[in-house]
């Protein structure tokens, strides 16, 4: 059946000592106190993970003349995506 939250499960991950009532598990405190809110990632299926998705903007790489479906260009994104660069440039080689 339904078990229910202990106080553990209800308690602020950074203080330990106020009830959760923001996202990340922090109390309104923690979660407002700056630096505090870096110091634990999303748990959202919803939130920003990975490089650069169109919401979150990353350094612009230098464009590439390898065409899309290469091994070359799988390369190039591979490195990109390493390096936390954006994948896609502009000026990147369209066929």
């Amino acid at each position: 059946m339904f078990d229910a939250p202990t106080t553990s499960d209800r308690a602020c991950r950074h203080c330990g000592e106020r009830v959760v009532s923001r996202p990340r598990r922090l109390c309104w405190g923690c979660y407002y106190a700056p630096g505090v809110r870096d110091l634990y990632p999303t748990e959202s299926r919803y939130g920003y993970r990975g490089t650069g998705n169109g919401n979150h903007r990353c350094p612009l790489p230098e464009p590439t003349d390898a065409r899309p479906g290469t091994p070359e260009k799988l390369a190039v994104l591979a490195h990109r995506a390493a390096a936390g660069n954006e994948l896609w440039h502009p000026d990147d080689a369209k066929q």
